[in-house]
């Protein structure tokens, strides 16, 4: 199922959101309602803060007094912890089994107040995010009977707005009417929603038109990349060494397809077929392309050994954001080369520019994107060949590890 992480600050509106998902068909887990359900009178987290922090913090029915246990925590960084210990593990229990019970193929929205601050995000397959300008959201709890002072300083204690543009795979503009948020929500709902949770629950990738299309630089394409890096990592844990960002889409300035190119790098190449790994990357929305075991990079002319060498290859279910992703063996000539011509572009403002040059001479004369790559082809080798230069005349730290796995490689150890 396709897990929707929705969140915002106080009076973004994301009820309003999460009501319209429920509307079109989601199941809506309400982070705000299950708090309120693991202290309900009678429940276990209510005894457990009633013997943490005594009868005063209990009402006179036996339900929590919530105004009495806010005065005691909000003064106390230790007891709003201990709060914490005690709420957050019932909350999130109730959250799992809540997950677990929804039927397959449904999509689930999650509604958490504090997703960012609690660096949740990497656990959805897509997080949105409700925003407002803070003037406006103080005028709207006003309304509800809060002081100008309260909201402002309750609009202070939560996520920026850098820090939830940070997390935000979608982002909501709620300035206008409500009717202008709602279809915002509708076309999110049916442009990219619907098609992700078909794509997750088939093992399919979203495929790009087969025509080359070329996009100015976008500032939000290393955000992109680095919230697909945190999702691909939790959900890899110690089988990806590392995760990098390579591609045209890493380098500023450079235009390039609208693609986020990521390369995960594993001990050996044998680790990138583990069933476990290919079905985690499968289950987080990237599934194993159909020929991903029988891609590879074509070894560079100056090596001995002229074998390729092998990748595996993963896509995105999610229509709005297209990516690949290679696995690679983190010592092998693949993997160095890709930082290698990542960092050399990077640093050479003119061969960056020559390339570009290239890329918007090609995307007009070839005819599709595969007849596009190959066409790059012969100049990104005599790049490469300029690039290893770059490396050993300015010192770059991956070109001992790239003479070692050149040894390596054409001593047969490859795959």
């Amino acid at each position: 199922m396709l897990r929707v992480g929705l969140t915002g600050g106080i009076g973004s509106g994301k009820s309003t959101v999460a009501q319209r998902f429920r509307e079109l068909g989601a199941v809506v887990i309400d982070a705000d309602q299950l708090a309120r359900e693991v202290v309900a009178i009678g429940s276990l987290g209510l005894a457990e803060i009633r013997q943490r922090f005594g009868d005063a913090v209990v009402a006179p029915d036996g339900s929590l007094d919530r105004g009495a246990l806010g005065e005691i925590v909000f003064a106390d960084p230790s007891a709003r912890q201990d709060l914490e210990a005690i709420t957050h593990p019932l909350i999130g229990a109730r959250t799992r089994s809540l997950m677990k019970s929804a039927a397959p193929g449904v999509i689930v929205v999650h509604e958490v107040p504090l997703l960012v601050e609690l660096s949740m995000a990497a656990a959805y397959h897509l997080t949105v995010v409700v925003a407002v300008d803070a003037e406006l959201r103080v005028a709207r709890l006003a309304g509800r009977g809060l002081s100008q002072a309260d909201a402002q300083a309750r609009i202070a204690a939560q996520a920026s707005d850098r820090e939830r543009r940070a997390a935000a795979d979608v982002w909501l503009d709620n300035n206008g009417t409500a009717q202008g948020l709602l279809a915002q929500v509708d076309a999110l709902w049916l442009d990219r929603i619907v098609g992700f949770n078909d794509n997750l629950m088939s093992g399919a990738s979203s495929h790009r038109p087969e025509v080359p299309t070329l996009v100015a630089p976008d500032d939000s394409w290393p955000r992109a990349a680095a919230r697909l890096t945190r999702r691909i990592s939790s959900a890899l844990g110690d089988r990806a060494v590392a995760v990098e960002h390579i591609g045209s889409t890493s380098v500023p300035g450079l235009i390039a397809k609208d693609v986020i190119d990521l390369q995960v790098g594993v001990r050996l190449l044998t680790d990138a077929d583990d069933a476990g790994l290919v079905k985690a990357l499968g289950d987080k929305g990237f599934p194993r392309s159909v020929n991903g075991a029988l891609t590879s990079d074509p070894a560079l002319p100056w090596f001995d050994d002229a074998t390729p060498w092998h990748k595996r290859f993963h896509g995105s279910a999610d229509p709005g954001r297209h990516v690949h992703v290679h696995v690679r063996e983190i010592d092998g000539p693949g993997w160095r080369y890709a930082l290698l011509f990542r960092d050399w572009l990077r640093a050479e403002v003119g061969e960056r520019d020559a390339y570009a040059a290239l890329k918007r001479e090609l995307a007009r004369s070839a005819t599709t994107t595969t007849e596009y790559v190959e066409a790059k082809g012969p100049w990104i080798v005599a790049a490469l060949a300029r690039a290893d230069v770059w490396a050993r005349n300015t010192g770059w730290s991956g070109t001992s590890v790239i003479r070692q796995a050149r040894v390596r490689h054409s001593g047969g150890s490859g795959t």
